[in-house]
């Protein structure tokens, strides 16, 4: 029986929002810091496909459960799709959420189209490589200048036009609503009981078999050769 599933990041902010919307399923959600350091991945992925299944099966392999992982970034059209997977360090290796916003709002200075848009892929790996894929999107626009103090990332930027407010204007309750992450892991929360029933063939697959001792059945171990 699944009763463990490993979310691959050490985000707070990301794991809060998987946690929200798996709440209601018979899972244990952990994170990487619910257990010892493990070795980095590197995100060289030239898709986000790529990334969230090298980070999920690199978790899976490492703690050997099975391990669901996100790539996901903001896209946007004036730009070639940049920043794209180099979402979160846009501006560098070790730049944090300000420095991001702040590179993207120079990139767009006098750009009047302004449409962007969130990805999300979502794969479910085990240890022994097989994976499960899940995807979402959400249509938003660029601002000028920032609104809001919730989430995290481009949060404060994108401005999602239904609801008239940027994500980081929203609660967690609108955001998961219509957010890439939140799209992708709706159809994991319909899929859940078929991904239940192939994460446990997979990993039932991956025990050894018993040994077979019909060799030696007739063998009389108390006599001394």
């Amino acid at each position: 029986m699944l009763s463990i599933l490993v979310i691959a990041t050490t985000n707070k902010n990301k794991l809060k929002e998987f946690q929200e919307i798996l709440k209601d399923l018979q899972i244990e959600v952990l994170s990487l810091d619910d257990f010892g350091p493990i070795p980095p991945v590197v995100e060289d992925g030239i898709t986000f496909e790529d990334n969230a299944y090298k980070k999920a099966l690199h978790t899976a392999k490492v703690l050997g459960l099975p391990a669901i992982a996100d790539d996901s970034g903001l896209v946007v059209e004036a730009l070639n799709g940049a920043p794209g997977v180099y979402s979160a360090r846009y501006a560098g290796e070790k730049a944090n959420d300000a420095e991001n916003c702040r590179k993207l709002l120079n990139e767009l200075n006098g750009v009047t189209d302004r449409r962007a848009y969130f990805q999300c892929v979502l794969s479910i790996a085990v240890p022994s490589g097989p994976a499960l894929t899940y995807e979402g999107k959400c249509d938003g626009i660029i601002l000028k200048e920032e609104r809001g103090g919730n989430g995290f990332g481009y949060d404060p930027l994108f401005f999602y036009e239904e609801f008239g407010k940027t994500f980081a204007e929203m609660s967690m309750v609108e955001k998961n609503q219509v957010s890439h992450r939140g799209k992708a892991l709706s159809v994991v929360k319909e899929e859940v009981h078929m991904i239940k029933k192939w994460l446990e063939q997979r990993l039932f697959e991956e025990k050894p078999p018993k040994p077979d001792h019909s060799e030696f059945e007739h063998n009389d171990w108390s006599v001394k050769k």
